[in-house]
Formats: structure tokens, C-alpha cells, sequence
């Protein structure tokens, strides 16, 4: 059985990163939680991770769990948080999953950290708000796009917004609610977590996706996988289209009839699959 360690990393500017580290000795690998979640890395993929020669880590982003907020951070300020955990970890070269509000993190620090990101993998992840020819909101579910619609419009109005919508239904298919009775339910559980911590992580996450990411995705040369449900109206799937164009080294999977969550539940191309692409891309 996979037990988790949790500890506290002091950041150079003062504040803590509350961070996990799965035993055993395998490739470490990064997990990057979505919106709003905690980051305890994830619980389906233990046993696969550990078969295959792999170990996660992970940390709560600033503001959730045990993580000091970082009023105003960036897509490139978590990947600076991210390396310092890999110093202090020790850990010389490792690879990235993010998953949703965790694709951008995990392809931000394929960008920022070439030299020891092996591989990346982005599960039903967002693109640059400010990505050329994409129609960001395109396919958004209504309360997706209002929140966002919300945070782009600045603090002040994503914050009243939040504040007014707290019982807006998520933009789930009946495929998603399914997935979610199952071994993802542990979503639920980091979720609840997340919002333990109040609305200002969130907000933070929000603001950071609807804001230049300070991230330079042409610097990646890792090996990317990104892997989209083609019914998803949580995120798009043409925000995985747009990375695929523009990304040298990536791999799509198109996953037909799948959505936000039952991708990752899917039995062909879902989380499983990726984690073993993954594995077979850590050991070239």
C-alpha cells in the first residue's frame, strides 16, 4: 500500500509550500491539482504509478491546504514553486501530470525547467487565454464560461461572482457523475478540501488562467502528452487542439463521448494509458 508523506518547504521569500511525497524509489513524477483541489497526488493511479516504476509528488498551490497564498501569482510563479520542491526533494530530472486548472502548471514547467523535465502530460487541460486564433470560451458550459467571463473582467468582479453564484451546478455530463462514483470520487475529496481553505485559491487559479502565463511554451522539448475528452464543457477540447499545433513535441488523444471526468475514467486513453505513456517516455 502507497503511504504519503507530508512535510513544509520555507520558500526564499518566506513562504510555505505544504508539499507530498509518495514512498518507494521509482521516476518521480510532479502531479498538478486542478481547480479548486488540494494537492494530494492521486489516489486512482497508486497502484499503476508504483507497477510501473513511478513515485508522486506533489504540493498544495499557493493559497490551498498548507500553502501560503501568493496574492497575484502566475502560471510561471507555481513553476517557480514547483523546482523549489524538486531541490529541495533532490531530485535532479522528473516528469509532470497535471490534470484541468494542473495542465497549464505541468506544461509550465516543462517550459521553465527543460533541462529536468523528462516528460509532460496535460489531462483535459487549458490553453493560453491569450492563444492566437483560439476562441477560448468556445464551448464552455454556463457556468465555466461565466466564471472565467468573471475572473477576466478583473478581482473585484470574479470575487462578487463567486460570492453569488456558490450553488451554480458544474458543468458535468452524466458521464462525468458517473466517473465520479467510482475510484474519482477521490475528486470530491481534494475538492472539499480546496474550498476548506475559502474562495481566494480559487480566485487566485482563476485569475492566473485568464492572465499571460509568463511562460514561453516554445522552450518546451520534452516529450507532451495531452489527452482531452472531445465532449468536455468544462474545458474545451480545442484547448488541447490549439497546444497540439503549437507544441513541437506533443501527442493528442481525442477521446470521443468522454467529458471532463469520465476521461479519466475512460478505459482507452484515459488516465491509465496516460500514465503508462508516460512511463515509456521517462525510461528513453
Amino acid at each position: 500500500m502507497t503511504e504519503v508523506h507530508e512535510f513544509d518547504l520555507t520558500l526564499p521569500d518566506g513562504r510555505t509550500l505544504h508539499g507530498y511525497e509518495c514512498d518507494g524509489d521509482g521516476v518521480p513524477v510532479m502531479w498538478h491539482h486542478g481547480t479548486p483541489n488540494v494537492g494530494t497526488p492521486p489516489k486512482p493511479l497508486f497502484a499503476l504509478a508504483a507497477e510501473l516504476g513511478l513515485r508522486w509528488v506533489s504540493f498544495d498551490r499557493p493559497g490551498y491546504g498548507g500553502s501560503t497564498a501568493h496574492p497575484g501569482r502566475t502560471v510561471a510563479s507555481v513553476a517557480a514553486d514547483a523546482a523549489a520542491l524538486a531541490d529541495a526533494l533532490d531530485f535532479d530530472r522528473f516528469a509532470v501530470v497535471g490534470h484541468s486548472g494542473g495542465g497549464p502548471h505541468a506544461l509550465a514547467c516543462a517550459a521553465r525547467q527543460p533541462a529536468r523535465v523528462i516528460a509532460a502530460v496535460s489531462l483535459g487541460g487549458l490553453a493560453p487565454f491569450d492563444a492566437e486564433g483560439l476562441d477560448w470560451f468556445a464551448g464552455m458550459g454556463p457556468t465555466s464560461h461565466a466564471s472565467l467571463r468573471a475572473a477576466a473582467a478583473g478581482i473585484e468582479g470574479k470575487r462578487a461572482h463567486e460570492q453569488e453564484h456558490a450553488d451554480a451546478p458544474i458543468d458535468f455530463t452524466a458521464g462525468d457523475w458517473t466517473a465520479l462514483s467510482g475510484p474519482w470520487g477521490w475528486l470530491g475529496e481534494v475538492a472539499a478540501a480546496g474550498m476548506a481553505s475559502g474562495l481566494d485559491a480559487l480566485i487566485d487559479d482563476d485569475l492566473a488562467y485568464v492572465t499571460p502565463w509568463g511562460v514561453d511554451l516554445g522552450a518546451i522539448i520534452a516529450p507532451v502528452l495531452l489527452a482531452h475528452g472531445v465532449d468536455d464543457h468544462v474545458v474545451p477540447a480545442s484547448h488541447a487542439a490549439w497546444l497540439a499545433a503549437h507544441l513541437s513535441t506533443a501527442e493528442h488523444w481525442q477521446l470521443p463521448g468522454e467529458s471532463h471526468i469520465s476521461a479519466l475514467a475512460a478505459e482507452q486513453h484515459g488516465a491509465d494509458d496516460a500514465l503508462r505513456w508516460l512511463a515509456e517516455h521517462v525510461r528513453r
